[in-house]
């Protein structure tokens, strides 16, 4: 457990007027610590580049902790490990969808606070998100515990790797607060317009987990708990560090004659308005994905295992795509905040062709490489090998381009505070293609296993048109979350 208030409140003290004559907030720090970081200059496709390639990193290292696990446990404990992992990470990716999600509404209402230049807006915002992320983290914990055991019967996890999936499921729920915790930190250093901060936690973190894996996995014969175990204290590392960060660098307001916090109701009910949305079109996202391993492992552990593997890989190659939204997000959030509407557009189209580009390169790579690919997760299955390399041939080709389309235009939506619209795309994806065309295609029609990956690859469609549809219009020019924060009242 973690205490918010140290690090999380403004410093109180009758020293802050003081030092900035009138003016009634200010950086602990120096001001211009962000200013190197603003978007709202400069060439579009210069500054879309430099904040998404740290973002790159940092979502490669960061996903790279479940590919560990899953190549340790493969190697180490087998095809049953690969099965057990690979079922424990869909229900870790809807945690940490949840947790993106509902922290990505403070991100876009700070980034709309960046370009308005009003920081008493930004101080505020960051002490409710701070405080939402903590409730928010304490409810999912409990929901998470009570509830892998009955999903993983749903999804007929396969019986000899249903036990190992239990035991790495229960350890990953115990961590979720360093999740909540270090992605409401990351998420306003992204609204300021710092990419680079989180990609360093990240990288700390990453070899923590490595070293981890191996000991407790290997030598220590933990097995899939083990690599468990390593994962909770490499994401309770990057947390605490990214803590130290802020404090260290003082990146926080300061309130001049505040006696004591008061909660802002205006800040809360933004960023939820983002956030839940968000939330909600992540988790509609990632129980699809649910659904989908529940149908597969009714082929068996085979199909399973390859699966799984084909996700990982297919995940990896999505990192360029959802670091180029990330980016346009933030991009977009500081337009809308100061008003530059062509701008927003600009950097909307630029960012469409640049994340088709980038995933037209990657695509080509694993289609070139697959078979190579999946030998790395250390199966000597043949039938795993074959499955897992249908599984990519499928699943990320020419359907990858237009899910680069798909994020892009949804990434856009949520920074100008429409992040309904990326909810409904969520539900078009999920609930009107992915669920009933897989399962018409491998059920009804009898088609088997391939076409639940046929399913999966007509997904993005009509959430593309969607998308583009809803940027085209002239309705979302006049959206914008925030309100002039009052110089009276305090946090």
């Amino acid at each position: 457990m973690f205490c918010l208030r140290p690090f999380f409140m403004p410093v109180l003290g009758s020293d802050a007027e003081g030092a900035q004559g009138s003016a009634p907030f200010l950086f602990e720090g120096k001001i211009d610590m962000t200013e190197k970081q603003n978007l709202l200059h400069g060439s579009v496709l210069k500054k879309l580049i430099a904040f998404a390639l740290p973002l790159l990193l940092a979502n490669i290292l960061q996903s790279f902790y479940n590919v560990v696990d899953m190549l340790v446990v493969g190697q180490i404990v087998g095809d049953t490990g690969l099965a057990a992992i690979g079922n424990a990470s869909k229900l870790c990716y809807m945690i940490n969808s949840i947790c993106i999600g509902m922290t990505m509404g403070g991100a876009v209402l700070i980034a709309q606070y960046k370009g308005a230049d009003d920081q008493k807006g930004q101080a505020e915002t960051f002490q409710m998100l701070s405080l939402l992320a903590l409730a928010a983290s304490l409810m999912v914990t409990a929901v998470s515990l009570l509830t892998y055991q009955p999903l993983f019967r749903v999804l007929h996890v396969p019986a000899d790797a249903y036990q190992d999936a239990c035991d790495y499921m229960k350890i990953i729920c115990c961590g979720t607060v360093f999740v909540f915790g270090y992605n409401a930190v990351c998420s306003v250093l992204k609204g300021l317009g710092d990419s680079k901060s989180p990609l360093y936690f990240v990288g700390i973190a990453t070899v923590i987990n490595v070293v981890l894996d191996i000991v407790l996995v290997g030598p220590f014969g933990m097995g899939t708990a083990g690599a468990a175990y390593a994962t909770i204290t490499a994401q309770g590392v990057s947390f605490v560090i990214s803590l130290f960060y802020l404090k260290r660098h003082k990146v926080f307001f300061s309130a001049a004659g505040c006696k004591r916090p008061m909660l802002q109701w205006d800040k809360l009910a933004a960023i939820l308005k983002v956030g839940l949305p968000t939330a909600i079109q992540m988790v509609v996202v990632n129980t699809a994905y649910l659904l989908v391993a529940g149908m597969l492992n009714q082929f068996g552990t085979s199909v399973s295992a390859a699966s799984n593997v084909g996700l990982q890989i297919n995940t990896f190659a999505g990192m360029p795509c959802w670091a180029i939204g990330q980016a346009v997000t933030a991009m977009v959030g500081q337009c809308i905040g100061a008003g530059q509407i062509q701008r927003a557009r600009k950097v909307v189209k630029i960012g469409l062709l640049i994340n088709v580009a980038v995933t037209l390169a990657v695509v080509l790579c694993v289609q070139l490489f697959a078979r190579q690919l999946i030998l790395l997760f250390g199966s000597s299955s043949s039938e795993v090998i074959s499955d897992g390399v249908f599984y990519l041939r499928v699943c990320c080709g020419i359907n990858s381009l237009i899910y680069a389309v798909m994020y892009t235009l949804d990434s856009f939506a949520i920074g100008i505070g429409a992040a309904n619209i990326a909810m409904l795309n969520a539900l078009l994806d999920a609930v009107i293609v992915r669920l009933p065309v897989s399962w018409l295609l491998a059920f009804a029609l009898g088609m088997g296993f391939p076409g639940i990956y046929y399913g999966q690859a007509l997904s993005p469609i009509l959430p593309a048109i969607v998308g583009f549809l809803y940027f085209k219009s002239k309705g979302w020019e006049r959206k914008k979350l925030i309100q002039k924060s009052s110089r009276e009242g305090c946090i």
